[in-house]
């Protein structure tokens, strides 16, 4: 699904409608006419969020009504998958600043079922992207005028995949447990010889073999490749618990990216993500002080998925032809990013700390 833009008109004046974050309606940029976001009469908003089979998924076996079918443009730097609706037929990427161009291709894409609204104004994004571009000292200081210039940053529903599964893991390995003998030995203390106890350690092991069992729950999966995973990982945890059936109501005023981490991609990284806890759950009920995993078999069952859009606050910004990116969480206000550092205040730091030194070690002579 590409990233849009939705438009919804006043009732009043016929201009644009936004949406609020933290509410529930939408306000006219011109008038500022306030209108409730109108309540679904669907099957999905009065019976919540559903959860699709994985392997209808897998096997592109969906329901018609889970997918679409939308125009697409991609990013050429970051590959991000963008839409501009109406007359706008090119911009900037909003998560590189690169320009795009609209193109005339399509994908068939899973619909989103579900998405946090944006909590979080733009106003109170650029404030916490201010506090945290000033607590990094060795940015340029054009860095810090990004924020405090009141330049516009881009509100993203950004794509994310979750997964449901229970499993049951049988497994192989070893326990290690510590036992301590006594030990003399013979030191030199001061030319003279002396005899001196010490406890060393051994590990004494044995097989061990079992079984776990873990449900995976909303196991929650970035399904886009515009940003770097590390960005959308950091602005965790999300409260999934505020998730609402998908409305385009909710859009306005925002862009929603569309995902480019296919399904079958997104399984594969849950996968990873689920096998690296179980193996933790392992080493747990192996016991003892160390352990040893020769192999686990896990069988999952009951798999399903969802598609899902999550607040993102994003900026872009251009430092001697790179794009340093930044985000932040819309729904409490974490920020996470990247940014180039100053090579004056590099040098400005290191000749300052030489300084010091010299100066106590001045001291220290007299």
């Amino acid at each position: 699904m590409p990233a849009r833009e939705h438009h919804y008109p006043c009732e009043q004046c016929g201009a644009d409608l936004r949406y609020a974050p933290g509410q529930t309606r939408m306000v006219c940029a011109h008038c500022g006419h306030a209108q409730e976001v109108p309540e679904a009469e669907d099957k999905l908003s009065r019976t919540g969020l559903v959860e699709l089979d994985l392997q209808d998924g897998l096997s592109a076996d969906l329901p018609r009504e889970a997918v679409a079918e939308h125009r697409t443009t991609h990013c050429p730097n970051c590959g991000a998958v963008v839409e501009f609706t109406g007359e706008r037929h090119a911009a900037e990427c909003p998560f590189c600043a690169t320009p795009v161009v609209v193109d005339t291709g399509t994908s068939r894409s899973i619909k989103p079922q579900g998405l946090i609204p944006f909590a979080v104004t733009e106003e109170a994004a650029r404030e916490a992207l201010g506090r945290w571009l000033k607590a990094r000292w060795f940015a340029p200081s054009g860095l810090g005028d990004y924020a405090r210039k009141g330049r516009r940053i881009q509100g993203i529903y950004t794509p994310f995949w979750t997964f449901d599964a229970d499993t049951r893991s049988r497994y192989t390995g070893q326990r290690g447990d510590y036992y301590y003998e006594t030990r003399t030995r013979t030191v030199t203390v001061n030319g003279k010889s002396q005899q001196r106890t010490e406890q060393v350690r051994h590990t004494r092991w044995r097989a061990a073999s079992g079984a776990v069992a873990r449900k995976f729950d909303d196991l929650l999966v970035l399904a886009a490749k515009s940003l770097p995973r590390s960005h959308t990982d950091a602005l965790q945890p999300w409260d999934l618990g505020a998730l609402v059936p998908y409305r385009e109501d909710y859009l306005s005023g925002f862009l929603a990216e569309g995902y480019t981490v296919t399904l079958p991609e997104g399984h594969g990284v849950a996968r990873e993500i689920m096998a690296g806890v179980i193996h933790g759950d392992v080493r747990a009920d192996i016991g003892g002080d160390e352990q040893r995993v020769s192999a686990i078999n896990t069988t999952h069952y009951n798999e399903t998925f969802k598609h899902v859009l999550l607040p993102v606050w994003t900026a872009a910004y251009k430092y001697r032809g790179r794009s340093f990116r930044f985000v932040v969480n819309g729904q409490t206000g974490k920020v996470q990013g990247e940014r180039p550092y100053s090579p004056w205040k590099i040098a400005f730091a290191v000749l300052l700390a030489l300084l010091v030194a010299g100066a106590i070690a001045l001291l220290s002579q007299n």
